[in-house]
């Protein structure tokens, strides 16, 4: 006869997170905000669903927690520090590199995924997005377009998770981790330090 499973708190405060963490990742990754349940989470992670309020309060909040941006504005910023005339070559690594990671690649499929199909979750992430990437790096960037440049250079990042691990076109889905930086490169020079074309 097949035990019920118990209810309650599971053993192991921090193993529990972490498992609930690594589900929720998962899923907002594979299903988006709205169809990844706070059940459905913790039927993933093995727990009961009240654990999932417990450790992170709402869904809405244990969204914005697990899928924070994985890339640390200070690694961006001193990316876009030494010779400006190579400044696109070593964000695009920077980039590539994140997405080779799987849990970084995860989370940014997640985030992608959510803010193009649900608005309640695209609110979360802008908020999240400009306070801990954004604006960092635009304050390392001088003149007095900064703001838009470096948005300009995160949408490559955002067409690059679409393109190659969502909608998964075959040759950016394939394509080797130099080839990427090659043809990424010149495109953030010119969106991060290029001259910008004066309006007609």
């Amino acid at each position: 006869m097949q035990q019920a499973r118990p209810r309650g708190r599971r053993p192991g405060a921090s193993v529990t997170r972490g498992s609930i963490a690594e589900a929720a990742t998962a899923l907002f990754a594979e299903v988006g905000y709205d169809r990844a349940t706070v059940r459905a989470i913790a039927a993933r992670a093995g727990v009961d669903p009240r654990l999932v309020t417990h450790h992170f309060g709402s869904k809405q909040e244990l969204f914005v927690e697990v899928m924070a941006p994985p890339i640390d504005p200070a690694v961006v910023v001193a990316a876009m520090a030494g010779d400006p005339a190579r400044t696109g070559e070593r964000l695009a690594r920077v980039m590539v590199g994140t997405l080779a990671d799987e849990q970084a690649r995860l989370r940014l499929v997640g985030l992608v995924r959510a803010a193009a199909a649900e608005p309640a979750a695209a609110a979360l992430l802008r908020e999240v997005v400009e306070r801990i990437v954004l604006a960092p790096v635009a304050a390392a960037l001088p003149g007095p377009d900064a703001a838009l440049r470096v948005a300009m250079a995160g949408a490559q990042m955002v067409g690059l998770v679409m393109v190659g691990h969502i909608v998964q076109v075959g040759p950016v889905a394939t394509a080797a981790p130099e080839d990427l930086v090659r043809l990424l490169a010149p495109v953030l020079q010119a969106s991060l330090v290029g001259p910008l074309p004066s309006c007609p």
